[in-house]
């Protein structure tokens, strides 16, 4: 509930800042002049939300698979889905090495799960269906929507910021004040595009630790969550200045965990596995839970900046919810 009530009240402050600031330009000037901005915002992001899907499916090099292609994978998503309550999604299977998986779509039919090779040949099969089971929860909580939408308001922010400064620099008219005033509200907006930014990453962040728990929900255990997240760490760390993660960059918030940080996160996890095997076992999370983990003020910086919570905060979360 408190993650829930986290983003539902991280909605109403994006909103917040939205109505006021159209509500500002529309005291100062024609109310309609503000309303451009909202449209042309929401006309582009149903221009995304139309063509989004295909550009991730052939930015992830993804291959749909039939049943009888993989049918392993394909009976695990379809009995996670039956517990999320779901239809089942459409499966497919990266062409990328880095080890990972990612969830799209447009609604709960429109569902698309997708694991890389890479990952195929990581993680054993209790592992494999808590990711999915991670995936699925993404789904079934639309957070992709929410995310899309909230997207818009720092969209809308820099559209703002961009028009005004333009009209301050070459003149923004006596109506609106002059120059100086445009330039002024220009400045404001660009603020706000940077405070609306740092607010929809921790949105992404919020939606990470749901999914997490929606897959604990659909009763994947834990630990084998914990374990997949920590060998997808050193998993990713190996395409560190690999060609495939400049490809992925632009659509890495989609992927489980973020590939990029994952070469700075594996010092951090050394903390987690005691017995250095490669696992994180019940007993593990049992410890960390009582356990409080150390990280540097690099770290806690960086997380500000991205679309995943850290990893070994992750980690932690997750033995909250070992029973």
């Amino acid at each position: 509930m408190w993650l829930q009530t986290r983003m539902w009240l991280l909605m109403a402050v994006m909103f917040g800042i939205l109505y006021g600031v159209v509500v500002g330009i529309g005291t100062w000037m024609d109310k309609g002049s503000a309303m451009i901005y909202i449209i042309l915002a929401f006309v582009f992001l149903g221009i995304q939300y139309l063509i989004g899907p295909a550009i991730v499916g052939w930015t992830m090099k993804v291959k749909w698979v039939t049943e009888k292609e993989e049918p392993e994978l394909h009976n695990m998503v379809a009995k996670l889905a039956a517990t999320a309550n779901i239809p089942k999604p459409k499966v497919g299977i990266s062409q990328l090495n880095i080890p990972n998986a990612f969830a799209f779509g447009r609604t709960r039919g429109d569902g698309r799960v997708c694991v890389t090779r890479g990952i195929l040949t990581l993680l054993s099969r209790d592992e494999l269906n808590a990711v999915l089971g991670h995936e699925i929860s993404h789904i079934k909580h639309r957070d992709m929507a929410i995310i899309t939408l909230l997207s818009a308001i720092p969209l809308i922010m820099y559209w703002i910021a961009f028009s005004f400064m333009f009209r301050g620099m070459f003149g923004g008219g006596s109506r609106q004040g002059g120059g100086s005033y445009a330039m002024l509200i220009g400045l404001g907006a660009m603020i706000l595009y940077f405070i609306t930014n740092l607010l929809v990453l921790y949105g992404s962040r919020i939606r990470e630790y749901y999914a997490d728990r929606g897959s604990v929900r659909l009763g994947c255990q834990p630990h084998h969550l914990a374990t997949a997240l920590y060998k997808l760490a050193y998993g990713d760390a190996r395409y560190r200045d690999s060609e495939e993660l400049k490809r992925v960059e632009g659509v890495k918030a989609f992927f489980v965990n973020d590939p990029s940080r994952a070469w700075t996160e594996i010092n951090e996890l050394k903390q987690v596995d005691s017995d250095m095997n490669g696992t994180i076992d019940f007993d593990e999370l049992l410890v960390l839970r009582e356990k409080k983990v150390r990280l540097g003020t690099g770290a806690k910086m960086m997380e500000i900046f991205t679309t995943h919570p850290n990893m070994l905060k992750r980690i932690k979360h997750l033995s909250t919810l070992a029973v």
